[in-house]
């Protein structure tokens, strides 16, 4: 039985000598796992569709709950995310984010929507603030809201020390809890990122790293390429 979907590649891992296996990411059937036979070839015609955020239209063949790629043709390559190695590197997070927080089985069709926005705005530069709003919009999809409302102890708007609470996602005022320290500049940053807005650079970073933190702990693993941005900017 064949189907066709739409879809991102996240992964790719080789496998045997020749051969590949992608990771994809759908909007109608969440995160498949799939072969493609022969692609580390010389000349193979679907070598494209095992590059990094390839987003085409996959014709799969399914046998005993396993998938094959038989076919593809490409929408978008978004080649010119390669062309800078912070780029690149922001935008790999953006594919690893999906992997780590979508499972097999499970359908969510938003987080290939706001992938593919945020890849797009790659492109276009301001890769920092594109990848804090992903994350943000991610981490919500998943199950983990990050609050950057008033202080959810005193009700006061949040001002200058700041805390940051890892297991419910919120900022408060320094002296209502015990959590992380946060600046006034990482929730500014994460305010403008949220209204579409870009933040300033210090702030950027500092968001990009509480959203880092943060993943790490809803989920136990570290976003590696964030980590690798971060050590580039």
């Amino acid at each position: 039985m064949e189907c066709k979907v739409d879809a991102l590649l996240l992964r790719a891992a080789d496998y045997g000598e020749n051969d590949k296996i992608v990771t994809l990411l759908t909007a109608d059937r969440g995160k498949i796992g799939a072969a493609l036979k022969g692609v580390k070839k010389a000349g193979a015609k679907l070598k494209f569709a095992a590059q990094p955020f390839c987003f085409a239209e996959y014709v799969l063949a399914e046998r005993a709950g396993r998938y094959t790629v038989t076919s593809c043709s490409l929408h978008d390559g978004f080649y010119s995310l390669r062309e800078d190695v912070g780029t690149f590197y922001a935008a790999s997070c953006v594919a690893e984010t999906c992997d780590g927080l979508m499972y097999e089985g499970i359908v969510n069709g938003e987080m290939l929507v706001i992938a593919l926005r945020a890849l797009e705005e790659m492109c276009g530069g301001a890769a920092g603030p594109a990848l804090v709003r992903f994350l943000l919009s991610a981490v919500s999809l998943a199950g983990y809201p990050v609050s950057l409302g008033a202080c959810p102890v005193c009700g006061k708007e949040l001002s200058g020390r700041l805390a940051f609470d890892m297991a419910s996602g919120s900022f408060s005022c320094r002296g209502c809890t015990d959590g992380a320290p946060a600046s006034e500049s990482t929730l500014f940053a994460l305010r403008a990122a949220e209204a579409g807005g870009q933040g300033d650079a210090d702030g950027v970073r500092r968001a990009l790293r509480l959203l880092g933190a943060y993943y790490a702990y809803q989920t136990e693993r570290e976003l590696k390429s964030l980590r690798e941005y971060l050590a580039l900017e």
